[in-house]
C-alpha cells in the first residue's frame, strides 16, 4: 500500500522547489548584470535580497497556518470523542489508540522540524564566524579600536556613502542633509567634466562616456540612489574643501583630499558587508563598554 504524505511533506516538498525556482530565477538575475556595472548589481543586491526575504516570509506564514490548523485539527479530534463518549457511555480502545497515535506523530513532526530548523541556524552561525564578513569586522573593530572608536552603523539603501558623511559632518558642527550632497556632488563633477569623465566607462563597451552618458551619469548622482564611490568621494572633499579618511581592513587607510589642511571625515568602507554589495558606515567613539573589553 502506498504510504500517503503529511501535509508537513507535502509542504516541505513545496517549499524546497520553490526555493529552488527562485535560485534558478537569481542566477539567471546575476548573469544578465555586467560584473564591471557597479550601480546594476548594487540594485541587484537588493532585488535579491527582497525576493528572498519575501519568500522566507511566505513559508514561515504558511508553516505557522499549517501548525495552526493541525492544532485545532487535534482539539476536534478530542471534541469529538468526548461527546461520542457521551452518546455511546463507551469508545472503542483501538479508535481511542488510534487517534493518540496520529496526535503523537504530528508532534513529533513538528519537533523535528524545530530541530532542524535550530540545527541549520547553528550552522549558519558558525559559518558566519568564519567568514568573509565576520573577519572584515573583526579587522576593523582593531583598527578603530587602537584610535578610541567604533563602528557606526549606516543603513545599506544606496544612500550611504553620503549619509555617513552627514553623520561625520553633524559631529563637527556642519549641517548638510543628504539631498544637499547629493546636489553639490553633482554639481561640481557637472562644473569639472575633465576630472571625472576619463574615469568613467560604458561597460559593455569599454568607451569613455559621451557628453549625454555622463550627464546622465550626474543625474544619477544628484536625484536617485545611485551607489557613491571615490569618485564622489574626490567631488565631496573638493565641495567641503576637506579631506575625507577611509578606513578598511584588508588595505591601508586612504585619504582623499590630503591638500585640506583640516581634520578629516572618517568613514569605513567595508567590501563584504552585504552579500554582492559594498557598504560604507560611519564612525563614532568607542562606548565605555568596549573600553572596558579592551582593558
Amino acid at each position: 500500500m502506498e504510504e500517503v504524505e503529511t501535509p508537513e511533506e507535502l509542504l516541505t516538498k513545496q517549499h524546497r522547489k520553490e526555493k529552488k525556482d527562485l535560485q534558478a530565477t537569481i542566477q539567471s538575475m546575476k548573469n544578465a548584470v555586467p560584473k564591471n556595472d557597479k550601480k546594476r548589481r548594487k540594485q541587484l543586491v537588493e532585488d535579491v535580497g527582497k525576493l528572498e526575504a519575501e519568500l522566507n516570509q511566505k513559508h514561515e506564514e504558511e508553516l505557522k497556518q499549517l501548525n495552526n490548523n493541525e492544532d485545532g485539527d487535534e482539539v476536534d479530534s478530542i471534541a469529538n470523542g468526548v461527546e461520542k463518549l457521551d452518546l455511546d457511555n463507551e469508545e472503542p480502545k483501538e479508535a481511542k489508540q488510534s487517534r493518540t497515535s496520529k496526535a503523537q506523530k504530528r508532534r513529533d513532526k513538528k519537533a523535528a522540524l524545530e530541530k532542524e530548523r535550530e540545527s541549520r541556524i547553528a550552522e549558519a552561525e558558525v559559518e558566519n564566524l568564519s567568514g568573509f564578513r565576520h573577519q572584515e569586522g573583526v579587522k576593523l573593530s582593531l583598527k578603530l579600536a587602537e584610535r578610541q572608536l567604533q563602528i557606526k552603523e549606516i543603513s545599506s539603501d544606496g544612500h550611504c556613502m553620503y549619509r555617513a558623511v552627514e553623520d561625520q559632518l553633524r559631529g563637527c558642527g556642519h549641517a548638510f542633509s543628504l539631498a544637499q550632497l547629493r546636489a553639490l556632488t553633482a554639481q561640481h563633477m557637472r562644473s569639472h567634466a575633465d576630472d571625472f569623465l576619463p574615469f568613467l566607462t560604458n561597460p559593455n563597451s569599454g568607451d569613455m562616456y559621451s557628453a549625454g552618458e555622463f550627464e546622465k551619469y550626474c543625474g544619477d548622482v544628484e536625484s536617485t540612489a545611485a551607489w557613491g564611490g571615490q569618485l564622489e568621494l574626490r567631488a565631496l572633499t573638493r565641495v567641503l574643501q576637506m579631506p575625507i579618511e577611509v578606513i578598511q581592513a584588508e588595505s591601508p587607510t586612504v585619504v582623499i583630499g590630503e591638500e585640506y589642511h583640516k581634520a578629516p571625515i572618517m568613514l569605513i568602507y567595508m567590501r563584504h558587508a552585504y552579500g554582492l554589495g559594498e557598504h560604507y558606515n560611519s564612525v563614532e567613539p568607542l562606548s565605555e563598554a568596549a573600553k572596558d573589553e579592551e582593558s
